[in-house]
């Protein structure tokens, strides 16, 4: 029992540290492979490209690309004005800054009613005020133009728009509910 202990732990030390050539078995006579290969690497490296550094990003803005498309289908084939392309679960919206004011107009949604808010972007610690929503009424038209007022002249502002009933699609989905604008500052 003990030569047969002494055997195999030898034959293990061998296989481990030789590998099978430690006991002939690593190649057959007359192979020419291993001679063929012999001085060729077994592994192929390429040299690749150093992923650039990090450029440090102000945030992300919400500016409408250059071309412009209808983000939402005209309700009515008699509205020919073209809005400018927006994220696609936005409502487009223009904001026009006035003397402590907002001008905004969007495209009529299903004739839903809607609220709008100018969050103010100045940076404050501990709770954050609710935004003021206004309520405005579904247009005839079009589009909908709603003014927000009481606004500092030269603070910083994101508008937001809610459209809460402007219904589903066939499949369950709904149709666009909200609008957002980049950063408007009232003159």
């Amino acid at each position: 029992m003990r030569h047969s202990r002494i055997a195999i732990t030898l034959a293990a030390v061998s296989l481990s540290l030789g590998g099978c050539a430690a006991l002939g078995l690593g190649e057959t006579p007359g192979d020419s492979s291993a001679a063929s290969t012999a001085g060729e690497p077994w592994m192929l490296v390429e040299a690749g490209k150093a992923t650039p550094s990090p450029a440090p990003s102000r945030g992300r803005s919400l500016t409408p690309s250059p071309d412009p498309s209808l983000s939402a289908p005209a309700l009515d084939p008699a509205c020919t004005r073209i809005w400018p392309r927006t994220e696609s679960a936005f409502i487009p919206i223009e904001v026009t800054p006035g003397a402590g004011t907002l001008k905004v107009e969007w495209p009529a949604q299903f004739d839903s009613n809607y609220r709008l808010a100018a969050v103010p972007q100045a940076l404050i610690s501990g709770k954050q005020p609710e935004p003021v929503w206004q309520s405005v009424a579904a247009g005839s038209g079009c589009s909908v133009t709603a003014t927000i007022t009481g606004l500092t002249s030269g603070k910083a502002y994101i508008v937001w728009l809610d459209a809460p009933n402007t219904g589903r699609e066939r499949d369950g989905t709904r149709h666009l509910y909200s609008g957002r604008s980049g950063v408007v500052y009232p003159q």
